[in-house]
């Protein structure tokens, strides 16, 4: 282990020649004239969930494909910030609970019919589980109801005001009547065409697309779950690019196109707070001061990530608390007094379960088991397939312990923060907290921004102060990608926008 970190580190210093010479935290830019059509292969380090339900992904390797086949009233452009979509304009009313849409003429979805209103309403109706009383999208769940104005407006009536709905509205519009679980339409730039499970998932361009059209006429998304074995297949040209690659990755193929990025997550060692003994906040406190998170990304990311102290990452902007940060300043001394009062004065054992097919959190993992030897916390990992890790740990909460990253679909406050009130689906960490609940209520019922604004920080600071996890970093990220590959932009979103690819000459 330390001969790798040593590895590693020398690695970093000689990888800052590399890096400052290539793309970075943008859009890359090779010579060479543009070529409109062909195809291209993606290597994807997953699979897509076995049904392709726009309302049901959870993942967001599988929603930032969704990005390019469904679309929604609103969706967010490369600043992140949310435009009109499958509607041309909104309003809303004065107290934030009524939001009318007018949707866009035109609109053709994969299979020729063209977008209606009862196509919207069917779709905000399934997704808000307002037939079933079972919401698929829980940000749909403030629904009250959903009907047609005329021939091409949609009112959405809510539960309770909220100014934030409309960073749900970007949740997938799909023809009237659709099963996504038998036939996969959406009004994206591409349209899905078949897939091979755990191989291959084909799409095509979508050339009746309302927008800019994209350039690339088939995208062929390749699965390879093994970081060794993706190299290679950049190496040799049988993948034309990878996303979410690593920088000694990078270092391998460096004589490829390489642009940089942040990965827009909040990595962190998530705890089960339904877990004795994480169930104490003194030793989710202590764990908090023994974890040197600097020393973490040296070592895990060759220096490449921007630490964090809470659960929003920094493109967020207006809501991120640089402050909190530096909240556990490493002490080992602190943490041993911690788990002393809690009962733990020769410290514990648990286990972190880690989907082996992101490196990155497997190496963090082994970074935390030589940290928290200094304070008597004896770990072991539990590396899993991505599927296990989606059934056991984020659905089915089995699990004491994980290193994984948490994104957002938009640069809404709600989207990372709404998942720790207490008794929410998304819940997985099992996080419970009065002041919390409250906190954040108060902010989704505010419709003054600067107060709301107050509020949400407030919940940030909570889950910092009360240590519902070990936050760690927004890991850089790198897509690595042929020489005749460009166009390739990075959003401050999970997000892979294929139309954007195209080829040289």
């Amino acid at each position: 282990m330390l001969k790798k970190y040593i590895g590693i580190v020398v690695f970093f210093v000689f990888a800052l020649h590399l890096f400052s010479c290539s793309e970075k935290k943008g859009t890359n830019t090779q010579g060479g004239k543009m070529v409109e059509g062909g195809a291209i292969t993606l290597g994807i380090s997953s699979d897509l969930d076995a049904q392709l339900d726009p309302h049901t992904a959870s993942s967001a390797s599988v929603r930032e494909i969704f990005f390019n086949i469904f679309e929604g009233l609103v969706k967010p452009d490369t600043s992140g910030a949310l435009q009109p979509a499958l509607a041309e304009s909104y309003t809303v009313n004065s107290t934030a609970d009524e939001y009318t849409f007018v949707l866009r003429k035109g609109v053709h979805f994969h299979n020729g019919k063209e977008l209606t209103v009862q196509d919207a309403i069917y779709s905000i109706r399934r997704a808000a589980g307002l037939d079933t009383g079972t919401p698929l999208v829980s940000n749909y769940a403030n629904i009250l109801s959903c009907e047609a104005l005329d021939g091409n407006r949609v009112v959405i009536k809510l539960k309770a005001p909220n100014t934030e709905f409309i960073t749900a509205a970007t949740t997938a519009i799909i023809p009237d009547g659709n099963d996504p679980a038998k036939e996969v339409i959406g009004t994206g730039p591409y349209a899905y065409v078949s897939r091979l499970i755990q191989d291959t998932i084909i799409l095509k361009k979508h050339t009746s697309y309302w927008g800019k059209p994209a350039h690339i006429d088939t995208i062929t998304l390749k699965v390879i779950e093994d970081a060794e074995t993706m190299v290679m297949a950049l190496r040799s040209g049988v993948v034309d690019i990878a996303a979410h690659m690593l920088s000694g990755q990078a270092e391998e193929l460096h004589d490829l196109t390489i642009a940089e990025g942040y990965s827009n997550i909040v990595q962190a060692l998530y705890l089960n707070n339904a877990f004795a003994p994480f169930s104490d906040m003194r030793v989710r406190q202590a764990l908090s001061y023994a974890t040197n998170k600097h020393e973490v990304i040296a070592l895990a990311s060759s220096g490449y990530g921007k630490a964090v102290g809470s659960n929003v990452y920094p493109s967020f902007g207006k809501y991120y608390l640089e402050d909190l940060t530096n909240y556990y300043e490493h002490n080992i001394e602190k943490a041993k007094a911690l788990l002393t009062e809690a009962g733990y004065p020769s410290g514990f054992e648990f286990t972190i379960t880690v989907p082996s097919t992101y490196p990155i959190h497997v190496d963090t993992a082994q970074v935390l088991v030589e940290q928290y030897k200094a304070i008597g916390v004896r770990i072991k990992i539990n590396q899993v397939e991505w599927t296990t890790w989606l059934s056991d740990v984020y659905r089915g909460r089995n699990y004491e312990a994980t290193v994984v990253g948490l994104d957002s679909h938009t640069l809404a406050a709600s989207g990372l923060l709404e998942r720790f009130v207490s008794g929410n689906s998304k819940n997985f960490i099992n996080f419970s907290s009065a002041a919390y609940d409250a906190a954040y209520n108060t902010a989704i019922n505010t419709v003054d921004d600067a107060k709301q604004t107050e509020y949400f920080k407030q919940c940030e600071r909570i889950l910092t102060e009360e240590a519902a996890s070990i936050y760690i970093q927004d890991p850089s990220s790198f897509a690595i990608m042929q020489k005749n590959i460009a166009g390739f932009v990075y959003y401050p979103l999970y997000v892979l926008d294929f139309a954007a690819l195209y080829k040289l000459e």
